[in-house]
């Protein structure tokens, strides 16, 4: 497999996107971590024995010194393209959307990491205060603990839908097992850093009555999920996401 036979698809900070053929190849950038190149081929492939409508992984190896993890390609546009051309059709993807996200949280992968585990680590790394860290660990260590499946980063240019209106979801790397509502909160959170408060207002309140879930329980979750948000992000999302760690009333 070698770059002069393949097309760029997209690219981003420590990687890029390629098609070869039948199949998408994601490259990851030489300081990239091995370990977390690996987790995400393995969270996938633990994703797709559930069943659920994902890009399979076919193969992990390495392209002129570069790890990368090969996939099934699929033909189609991301769900944000669509909403972006049909702003008519909102409602109607944003229902498709939450039915995904739902049908994610339905399924099991007993192997995937726990979600409670991962928060608990993050918020250690946040660099906030220790009065503010030991706020966020009780409210986590208070929260329910599940074990649906969470996708971790949702939000609608991880989803292709094809020809047919078929829907796959991408990117399994932050995937594990926990509350469902920790992975709508992330969601919400996802829309409202682009600035599209009003639309994630509205997801939110679908989310809500789709899954039978107390509005209130998923802002439980907001400084939590803001929190272990905030490690990895640009320092303009790091500010916004830390307001969310703030202003919130600890009981």
């Amino acid at each position: 497999m070698e770059f002069d036979h393949m097309e760029v698809i997209a690219t981003r900070p420590n990687k890029t996107i390629y098609k070869n053929g039948e199949y998408t190849v994601k490259v990851f950038a030489e300081d990239f971590s091995k370990a977390d190149i690996l987790n995400e081929a393995l969270n996938t492939a633990r994703v797709e024995e559930t069943g659920l409508p994902i890009p399979k992984v076919d193969q992990v190896t390495k392209i002129d010194g570069k790890w990368a993890i090969v996939y099934d390609y699929i033909e189609g546009t991301t769900l944000a393209e669509l909403m972006e051309k049909n702003p008519d059709k909102m409602d109607e993807y944003l229902e498709l959307f939450v039915d995904l996200q739902l049908e994610i949280q339905s399924k099991r992968a007993p192997l995937l990491n726990k979600l409670q585990d991962k928060m608990r680590r993050k918020i250690s790394e946040t660099g906030l205060d220790a009065t503010t860290r030991y706020e966020l660990d009780m409210r986590l260590a208070g929260m329910k603990k599940h074990i649906k499946v969470c996708h971790g980063d949702f939000n609608p240019s991880n989803i292709i839908v094809n020809a047919e209106g078929k829907a796959y979801v991408l990117d399994w790397s932050h995937a594990t097992q926990g509350n469902g509502a920790a992975d709508a909160a992330r969601t919400y959170l996802l829309f409202s850093l682009e600035g599209k408060t009003e639309l994630a207002e509205k997801y939110m309140n679908l989310y809500c009555k789709k899954s039978d879930t107390a509005k209130q329980y998923v802002q439980q979750w907001l400084p939590i999920v803001a929190a272990s948000q905030s490690v990895k992000g640009k320092p303009e999302e790091r500010e916004f996401l830390l307001k969310w760690v703030n202003v919130v009333e600890y009981q």
